[in-house]
């Protein structure tokens, strides 16, 4: 059964319109990237799938009991605040510590329990941000440019442990992201959106179709098939092309 089924959905932020008919469904387990400039309405999308934004038309069905996890972009803890990792993930009350542990054991950190949350790296507080999403067994997870501020390594890991996630649990994935080089080779279906759905397609489709490329230049898959290629050889077969510098392209954009 489709866990989320977005229906001609548009948003406007006073007289600014930032979504304008938008239709997209998630499926049990796919990993499903947005992608888009500045401004594009790319978490606005999420905040409407949440029901965090009200929408000025058409509507957004979820599955019944659909469990959702989110993952933000990042969380600041005070440096004098006294909390350890284990103490966060039970938020607003104790956990099981069979649960958070099993958690830290999904997100690929099963050593931080007794750490200081003020202590952790960025790559390590996002790993605990996607533990304490993962608590609940959610059935699609949200990634709101969850490795913003980490290198390309620490994306690379990341994104690599979120397909181990969906391997183990079945979860669907929706994510945002504008590392165009890292992200794309770990989704199954890509949505360019740029106040409306531009394209829409497995990543190599997407990657070619003329709408991306005028958004993002055409430099991308060939740092698409550089990635595959070193880091992901399940995938390797992409379409390779010139080197160039659409990442760049893109995050100037962003």
């Amino acid at each position: 059964m489709t866990l989320v089924n977005i229906k001609n959905i548009s948003v406007a932020y006073g007289t600014s319109t930032v979504l304008q008919n938008v239709s997209l469904a998630i499926e049990p387990g796919e990993i499903v990237t947005i992608v888009g400039p500045n401004g594009s309405g790319k978490t606005t999308l999420l905040r409407a799938l949440i029901g965090a934004v009200n929408l000025k038309s058409g509507r957004v069905i979820h599955k019944p009991g659909l469990r959702v996890g989110y993952v933000p972009q990042k969380l600041h803890i005070g440096s004098t605040l006294p909390i350890t990792v284990e103490r966060f993930l039970g938020l607003p009350c104790r956990l099981p510590r069979a649960a958070s542990a099993r958690a830290l054991e999904r997100a690929g950190v099963p050593d931080l329990s007794g750490r200081q949350m003020s202590s952790l790296s960025g790559g390590q507080m996002q790993r605990v941000l996607l533990a304490r999403a993962l608590i609940d067994e959610p059935d699609l997870l949200l990634l709101d440019e969850a490795t913003q501020g980490l290198d390309q390594p620490g994306s690379a890991a990341f994104y690599r442990r979120i397909e181990d996630v969906r391997k183990e649990t079945g979860c669907a994935v929706l994510m945002i992201s504008h590392e165009l080089h890292v992200v794309m080779s770990a989704s199954d279906r890509v949505i360019c959106l740029n106040g409306h759905v531009c394209c829409e397609g497995t990543p190599e489709n997407v990657s070619a179709a003329p709408e991306y490329r005028a958004l993002f230049g055409s430099g991308t898959g060939g740092a698409l098939a550089l990635y595959r290629h070193e880091h992901d050889h399940a995938h390797d077969g992409a379409c390779g092309h010139d080197h160039d510098h659409g990442a760049e392209k893109f995050e100037a954009a962003e």
